[in-house]
């Protein structure tokens, strides 16, 4: 295990390196709707990301396996979501994230993605986190939303001890009594010291699980001062699950960001960075 390291690690995923000077994005929808879909937001975040001079990566989901109700729309699943992140990666020409939930998935997204991303409720599953490991991508492990940021720790070293060392750590709030979630940026911090890039989920964080009968509710207009915060707290990264109409959108609509927002959020917090940049006790030092 990698404890206390003065700097994260500079993890490289084609030109986009997270942990390095530059505030990096990861962004996309929820889950794939459509290739043209994914296409569209890949193309928007890219062009962005490169006018604020932020490495980027797309993220969708091939399948959201957590869902509410057995009736959500969980994705083309893996067949068909794997051939669009092919393509979106091929055309667009950016790095990739998915989840996996199981271990039987891993072998095949590893073909296609660049980095595997563990959901927050699977963060303590083993056999998942030593599979995705044992592939040689890239393992994103979303932090628990029941879990305490020391105890990322534990989940570190099953990757680690698995033989992989290029890892990324996200924040995404924690549960807060029922249907709500809040964010100690005392965690940032906290799982920066393990010595691996640290990234601030600022949609996932104003989630409200199961609150729109049956589905998720959010409030996605805390979204903007969430990443600014996270910004100020040190963090290497910001994700956003981004969408053309949120309104409209099949999955976690409440708590994504409209695709003709982002930029504005981004500007913002590349502003906060700056203002932090070589300032003493700041970046999580």
């Amino acid at each position: 295990m990698k404890l206390g390291a003065e700097h994260p690690l500079e993890l490289e995923l084609l030109d986009a390196p997270l942990g390095g000077e530059a505030l990096g994005l990861i962004a996309g929808p929820c889950v794939l709707e459509s290739l043209e879909l994914g296409l569209r937001v890949a193309e928007r975040m890219k062009a962005v990301a490169a006018a604020l001079g932020m490495p980027y990566v797309f993220k969708a989901s091939f399948d959201k396996a957590n869902r509410t109700s057995l009736a959500s729309f969980r994705g083309p699943g893996l067949e068909q979501g794997l051939a669009w992140l092919a393509e979106i990666r091929r055309q667009v020409g950016v790095p990739v994230l998915t989840d996996v939930h199981e271990t039987h998935q891993v072998p095949a997204v590893a073909e296609v993605v660049d980095v595997l991303q563990i959901p927050a409720f699977l963060c303590r599953q083993t056999d998942l986190l030593a599979a995705a490991a044992r592939s040689g991508r890239a393992v994103n492990i979303k932090k628990g939303q029941f879990l305490a940021p020391q105890d990322m720790a534990y989940a570190v070293a099953k990757v680690t001890d698995s033989g992989n060392d290029r890892l990324i750590l996200t924040e995404r709030g924690t549960t807060f009594g029922h249907r709500d979630l809040v964010v100690d940026f005392r965690g940032v911090q906290i799982m920066r010291a393990t010595g691996w890039p640290v990234v601030f989920d600022a949609t996932h964080s104003v989630q409200q699980p199961g609150g729109a009968g049956g589905a998720s509710g959010g409030q996605r207009e805390f979204v903007p001062m969430l990443a600014r915060a996270a910004v100020a707290a040190g963090v290497d990264a910001l994700f956003f699950e981004v969408h053309p109409c949120p309104g409209e959108a099949l999955c976690d609509g409440p708590n994504m960001l409209a695709l003709d927002e982002v930029e504005v959020v981004l500007r913002q917090a590349k502003l906060v960075r700056e203002a932090l940049a070589g300032a003493p006790g700041t970046q999580g030092e």
